[in-house]
């Protein structure tokens, strides 16, 4: 309700005289809720990352411990990114089909896009301070692919 809708809606009661005072209470908030996480396509792609975020953690330790150790498994990670990259533009695609948020759909396609550039450091990264950053901002965005789609909806602005 407007503020001008509520000072006349206060000022028609009002007029009715010194009975008993009514309040006109607007009402909550409705919280947002996220049902997104819970669609499978969606949760697969929080699961999947949340297991590679762990991967590229344990990678990061095993490169302080061994710097010269080859990362164990790391054909499967690989593998694993790419398959998660094209799981977030199939889900940018789905929401865009539904015409529906533009904000999650851009970000989706964005990490798509970005797990690509992040393996190709990786792999091109000569020493370990640059196999740490790559796999340091991979893990960023995988975390991020996990909280842009657990995360309630924002209100409109």
């Amino acid at each position: 309700m407007s503020c001008d809708a509520a000072a006349a809606v206060f000022l028609m009661f009002a007029s009715f005289g010194p009975q008993e005072a009514l309040v006109v209470r607007a009402a909550d908030p409705v919280p947002a809720v996220n049902t997104l996480k819970d669609e499978p396509l969606f949760a697969d792609i929080v699961q999947r990352s949340a297991k590679l975020l762990g991967f590229t953690n344990g990678y990061r330790d095993l490169l302080k411990e061994d710097a010269e150790s080859l990362l164990p498994e790391y054909a499967m990670f690989t593998n694993e990114l790419k398959q998660l990259a094209d799981l977030d533009f199939k889900a940018h695609q789905q929401l865009e089909q539904r015409g529906q948020d533009l904000d999650l759909k851009c970000i989706l396609r964005g990490i798509s896009a970005d797990i690509h550039l992040k393996m190709g450091a990786l792999e091109e990264a000569k020493d370990v301070k640059a196999k740490d950053k790559a796999l340091r901002e991979l893990g960023y965005l995988l975390r991020d692919n996990v909280e842009v789609i657990t995360a309630p909806p924002a209100p409109p602005v």
